[in-house]
């Protein structure tokens, strides 16, 4: 009865194991899932600042809308006011043109002028000389005639030079008349462009300020949206807060009920561990004896080599654990790291392929570090392959769990425990296990551990 008792117990200490391992999973899912919301709270908290900043970033663009528009609108009017005048005007320099074509009329009028009083003004001065020659001949009879005919070539030259000059002067006002027409002429061309120009500039301000009034309806509903936003990013903040505390709590449950069945895992253990110890052969009795068997081997290898100089008891014992660069995870050497390969992993192999239920068998000091490992589970580290290497190079890494470290602490001739093995990244595999003392000149040095499934 108590063998079965304790066999039952071997079967509940290895579901609690299995629970437990489900529940650390879970635990750690749950965790990391908190980590991340924590994570996007903080990105939640961003935004909401963000999301204000969104808001009074809206309203000034709104205010801005408003008042550009009311700009706008002045402008317009006053650019319509400053168009309507340009147009007059190049209307006036435009009507300026017919206005000097009608002087330069005059002009050529007053010249025709001018020139019939310059041929009157030489036709009188030949009448004066005509004049002369007759007073000449008639003597003192016909001299007072000869004073006339004297004022009256005086007279005709006067205006000749007056006629002469007076055309001189209608010469240089025509040109002038004509030089100020050309300019008027270019003026008009360029107010006519310029027309054009004011016509496609009112149409481009009635554009602008149609423009401007959609960019104030635009951010209108803006304003409204960034409102809407900023209440809903507030309930999402709420709604994370919740549920990152309802998590937490989960967490902490969670927690506790692993806890409760590591507690139970313990208390089946030591009744499985009782059992074993009570004489009755039970299934695991085989693996016990393989056991000590084993570890009695690697007892007098490791006495013998220290006998022999092959090893001293620094190196056995040294904790100066190195780091090897490079390798995930974590694997480290010490002073006994290469004897162990060279000389015990043999040793482990030969034992592990006693039995085909026997996962592995391995050395554990008293800090959970296995110096070397079975061939299978020695294999060189892949580079960025953790899961592989959590597996398959399981040598030389540092392991610890709440029954290895019970059997490390506790007294007596071997252990029976069921406990979890570390495969990496939250997965666990249920192993039931032999633990044995290993001492060396009175001094505990850790453990020899069979694993077998059961």
């Amino acid at each position: 009865m108590l063998t079965d008792l304790g066999e039952r117990s071997g079967d509940i200490a290895l579901q609690c194991s299995e629970t437990a391992g489900f529940l650390g999973e879970l635990t750690r899912r749950i965790q990391a899932d908190s980590a991340h919301l924590g994570e996007l709270q903080s990105t939640m908290e961003a935004l909401a600042v963000s999301q204000n900043e969104s808001v009074l970033a809206a309203q000034e663009l709104s205010l801005t809308a408003r008042r550009a528009g009311q700009i706008i609108a002045q402008g317009h009017e006053a650019i319509g006011r400053s168009l309507g005048q340009i147009t007059e005007l190049i209307e006036n320099v435009t009507g300026l043109e017919g206005h000097l074509r009608q002087f330069l009329d005059v002009i050529e009028t007053v010249g025709d002028i001018s020139g019939q009083l310059g041929a009157i003004a030489r036709q009188t001065r030949l009448l004066g000389v005509n004049a002369a020659i007759e007073a000449a001949r008639g003597g003192e009879a016909t001299q007072g005639f000869a004073v006339v005919a004297d004022e009256i070539r005086r007279l005709a030259g006067q205006a000749g030079e007056s006629a002469a000059s007076v055309g001189d002067k209608l010469g240089q006002l025509d040109r002038d008349a004509r030089q100020l027409i050309g300019g008027v002429e270019a003026n008009i061309l360029r107010g006519r462009e310029v027309g054009s120009h004011i016509d496609t500039l009112r149409v481009s301000m009635a554009e602008i300020a149609s423009l401007v009034t959609q960019f104030g309806d635009r951010s209108e509903t803006i304003v409204t949206c960034t409102d809407e936003a900023d209440g809903d990013v507030a309930a999402l903040r709420q709604g994370l807060a919740r549920f990152s505390q309802s998590a937490t709590e989960s967490a902490t449950r969670v927690e506790t009920a692993r806890g409760h069945l590591e507690g139970l895992e313990g208390m089946a253990n030591a009744m499985l561990n009782r059992a074993a110890h009570s004489g009755h052969v039970t299934r695991n009795s085989r693996y016990i004896a393989l056991a000590e068997e084993g570890a009695e081997e690697i007892q007098a290898l490791i006495e013998r080599a220290l006998a022999e100089g092959e090893l001293d008891m620094g190196s056995l014992f040294d904790t100066a654990y190195r780091p090897l660069p490079g390798s995930d995870p974590m694997q480290y050497e010490n002073g006994f790291t290469a004897f162990a390969d060279r000389c015990v992993q043999p040793l482990l192999d030969r034992r592990t392929a006693q039995d085909s239920a026997i996962v592995g068998c391995c050395l554990i000091d008293m800090n959970g570090y296995l110096p070397t490992h079975i061939s299978a589970r020695s294999q060189p580290q892949r580079p960025g392959q953790t899961r592989w290497n959590m597996e398959h190079a399981r040598n030389r890494q540092i392991f610890m769990d709440s029954q290895t470290r019970r059997a490390l602490d506790g007294d007596g001739d071997f252990f029976l425990f069921t406990y979890r093995q570390d495969l990496g990244e939250g997965r666990y595999r249920a192993l039931r296990s032999v633990f044995v003392p290993l001492m060396f000149s009175g001094r505990r040095w850790g453990l020899y551990e069979v694993g077998y499934l059961i």
